[in-house]
């Protein structure tokens, strides 16, 4: 069973997710309502996967969220806001969200997103906004302005990077284009590269800054 820590500063809204998301068979094995709480449940609890509030008092989830990277903490972390704030969101992603969902989906896509990101994927394509998309492009580079250029990506390797976009896990991808999952493994680890990027999540937002995905 999926092992879930749920962020959120509003009580009610942490009893409502734990609800919804048990009826899908996830359990929910910690709750914190500020990001400083939140590191305390995450390090006892050992999640698969965080659902994290983006506004809450005290320590915010873009905080907790750059802790976590610091800490070298590799849990993915879905964003779930009612804010549909694309600077906010942005600054997530940016600071290693996997993904972000607005409060208003249906529980069938909540569960979706939290086994994808359990599975190793991300969902950034799928959520995307017109808005978001340019604020991205228009944006500072998400790699840093001092990164070398990013190198060419073979047709195979934009096809991996299309679908790490989707928020396919390796073995989803390896699924899909009939590849043996270490080869799709190779082929991620050569597109990080190749982008400058740290992380999959990183790798997509500069290929969609850079125009590599339209």
């Amino acid at each position: 069973m999926t092992r879930v820590v749920v962020v959120d500063d509003q009580t009610l809204v942490r009893q409502g997710i734990r609800s919804l998301l048990e009826l899908a068979e996830i359990d929910v094995v910690g709750e914190a309502d500020d990001g400083e709480a939140a590191l305390a449940v995450i390090d006892a609890s050992a999640p698969d996967v965080v659902l994290m509030d983006l506004r809450m008092p005290q320590r915010d989830g873009i905080w907790a969220l750059e802790q976590l990277r610091e800490r070298g903490v590799d849990i993915p972390v879905l964003v779930l806001t009612t804010f549909d704030d694309d600077a906010l969101v942005l600054d997530a992603l940016r600071a290693g969200a996997r993904g972000y969902l607005l409060k208003d989906v249906t529980l069938d896509q909540l569960a979706h997103a939290v086994r994808t990101l359990a599975d190793g994927g991300t969902l950034i394509a799928p959520s995307i906004t017109d808005r978001l998309l340019r604020a991205i492009r228009s944006g500072p580079s998400p790699v840093g302005a001092e990164a070398p250029p990013a190198q060419e990506l073979t047709e195979r390797e934009l096809e991996v990077l299309r679908l790490v976009a989707s928020g396919y896990s390796n073995r989803h991808i390896a699924e899909a284009l009939f590849l043996a999952e270490g080869t799709v493994k190779n082929h991620v680890s050569t597109i990080l590269l190749k982008l400058g990027a740290r992380d999959r999540t990183n790798a997509v937002l500069r290929a969609l800054h850079d125009g590599i995905l339209r």
